[in-house]
């Protein structure tokens, strides 16, 4: 059973809000890999994951809507070799980010271990707009003609 977060009248279409909210708390809570993200500009983010022993064809980004998706497949190395103890394991892995409206995915690429992937979020524009108000006119039975705009003279 879902619970309906926004439900006041004053929250009009929000809706895809509470979508992505539901989405990511079904993302994968397993912590593999582990991850950072942190802001590297004003406008810049920078998602980490530790993916050692994987390759660059391993690993694979993808963007399906406003979720960013990471999928790694190691294929498994250990044919005729035997392991005494084996702790790093060669599992695949799928981890998700759920993107804001207007994040951009900058670039990607595999360092030492660690997978960085560049994100650019863009900065809020201050919109102001003027909604005229119109008078609606009615004919003689009582149906409406449609607004009629009454335009005022600007001040220069």
């Amino acid at each position: 059973m879902t619970t309906r977060m926004f439900t006041s009248p004053l929250f009009l279409g929000f809706d895809h809000l509470e979508q992505m909210l539901e989405r990511a708390s079904k993302s994968s809570s397993d912590g593999y890999p582990p991850y950072n993200i942190e802001q590297i500009s004003q406008t810049g983010l920078r998602i980490t994951l530790a993916v050692a022993g994987f390759t660059m064809d391993d690993l694979q980004i993808t963007q399906e809507d406003n979720q960013l998706v990471i999928r790694g497949r190691q294929a498994d190395d250990s044919q005729g070799r035997i392991f005494l103890h084996r702790g790093i394991a060669a599992r695949q892995f799928q981890r998700s980010f759920v993107l804001a409206e207007g994040i951009e995915v900058r670039g990607a690429w595999l360092d030492n271990g660690l997978l960085h992937i560049d994100l650019a979020k863009p900065q809020p524009e201050v919109r102001v707009r003027n909604i005229p108000i119109t008078r609606q006119t009615a004919t003689a039975n009582g149906t409406e003609l449609g607004p009629v705009v009454e335009s005022k003279p600007e001040k220069v």
